[in-house]
């Protein structure tokens, strides 16, 4: 077997996407690119029957290049996910396997639960005209079926990998905005210190001048912030321009 050096090795959050006896350059191409628009670029193909390197590929990847470039090679899919701890495949037909299917969103989310505990993960695409073997589907831990009109649910391999690959992207994203996000809510603490901070310049400067006015004057400067929903850092960001004001008046 040989050694894999895949994004996936640096990442290992990140899916491995595997092409199964792709038929033509240009589908590989296209997937690439899909890979590329959701942020994927482990990409490994099993005994492809043209170049993925061809020029074909090339133009179909649209600036995806990169990810065929690093593409890996693989004689046979015991290979291409020997290094792999869980892996779906997808098929349209029903195969009356005793596997789990799944829908891609679930599909994703246990994905994301099994890359959370270190483990690396893999999806299968079959070959453009036949899809996945049987003997290929018995090698994967659970099913994957994009629910699409009965009437017509054939997909092009490249549609099938954004489908699925975008799944993953909005997850993550998701998680990543909600786990790493710098805009958090001043706390209602924060917030009164800086209005009573406000009102005390205000009130030197003679702004509530009109004591009947008074009352009705606060309430309408803190309905203005209030509704805002202000992070700690435009708090902060707000002392500092009451305090410049105030320097600048100074200094005049």
């Amino acid at each position: 077997m040989k050694k894999i050096t895949t994004p996936s090795q640096l990442s290992p959050q990140m899916p491995a996407i595997i092409l199964v006896r792709p038929q033509m350059a240009e589908n590989v191409g296209m997937v690439a690119r899909a890979m590329m628009n959701c942020g994927l670029y482990d990409l490994r193909i099993v005994s492809p029957r043209e170049n993925h390197l061809s020029d074909k590929a090339i133009s179909a990847s649209s600036g995806a290049s990169d990810i065929l470039q690093k593409a890996i090679i693989f004689n046979s899919l015991d290979e291409a996910i020997a290094d792999l701890n869980f892996v779906l495949a997808t098929t349209a037909r029903e195969r009356g396997m005793n596997k789990v299917v799944y829908t891609p969103e679930p599909a994703i989310k246990l994905m994301q639960d099994k890359t959370a505990q270190g483990q690396k993960c893999g999806i299968l695409f079959g070959a453009e005209r036949t899809g996945l073997e049987n003997h290929e589907l018995v090698m994967s831990d659970g099913i994957i079926e994009i629910p699409l009109n009965p009437l017509h649910c054939s997909l092009n391999l490249s549609q099938a990998v954004l489908l699925i690959g975008y799944e993953w992207f909005k997850s993550t994203g998701e998680k990543k905005n909600s786990a790493q996000s710098t805009n958090i809510p001043a706390t209602k603490a924060e917030l009164d210190f800086f209005l009573k901070h406000l009102e005390n310049e205000l009130e030197k400067r003679g702004y509530f001048r009109f004591f009947d006015k008074k009352e009705r004057m606060q309430r309408n400067l803190r309905n203005i912030f209030t509704r805002n929903n202000l992070t700690t850092s435009e708090i902060r960001t707000l002392h500092s321009v009451v305090n410049d004001l105030i320097r600048e008046e100074k200094h005049d």
